[in-house]
C-alpha cells in the first residue's frame, strides 16, 4: 500500500518533503504550527516505524524544532504525537507564546481559533518552504 494522507491532514498546507516526512502547516494565526508526517503507509505510532526511520524522524524533528525556534522566537515549543482524532502518525511542532490565547494550556480544542489572513498565510508558508527546501 502506498503512503496517503489521512483526510484530516489533507486540509493542511503543504510546506515540503524531507527524506522521511511530509511537512505541513496549520492555518492558525495565533500559533505557527507544523506537522511532520512520515511518508510510510499504515503507520499510527512511532514504534511502528523501522529503527532507521525512527532515527530519521528524530533528526527531521530536531531540524523542524530549530526552524520554528529560530524563525518565530517563541516562548516555548510544544511537540506531540497524539493520534486520538487522526490515527495516522503525525508530530505537531507548535510555537507558543506567553500572550497566546491558550497559554499556558494546550492549543487542542481551544475555543479561540483564527485562520491566518491570506497575506500572513502566504508569507508564513513561503518562509517555511524556503528554509525546508534549501536543506
Amino acid at each position: 500500500m502506498e503512503f496517503a494522507l489521512h483526510s484530516n491532514l489533507q486540509k493542511k498546507l503543504f510546506v515540503a518533503d524531507l527524506p522521511l516526512c511530509r511537512i505541513l502547516m496549520e492555518d492558525n494565526r495565533h500559533y505557527p504550527w507544523l506537522f511532520l508526517v512520515p511518508r510510510r503507509a499504515n503507520i499510527s505510532r512511532i514504534m511502528e516505524l523501522s529503527l532507521d526511520d525512527q532515527l530519521l524522524l528524530l533528526q527531521e524533528l530536531d531540524f523542524a524544532q530549530k526552524v520554528m525556534w529560530e524563525q518565530f522566537k517563541p516562548t516555548q515549543l510544544n511537540v506531540a504525537a497524539i493520534g486520538n482524532k487522526t490515527p495516522q502518525l503525525h508530530i505537531h511542532v507548535i510555537a507558543r507564546y506567553e500572550n497566546d490565547p491558550a497559554w499556558p494550556n494546550t492549543v487542542w480544542d481551544h475555543p479561540v481559533w483564527e485562520k491566518c489572513d491570506e497575506e500572513l498565510k502566504r508569507a508564513r508558508c513561503q518562509q517555511l518552504q524556503d528554509i525546508f527546501n534549501e536543506n
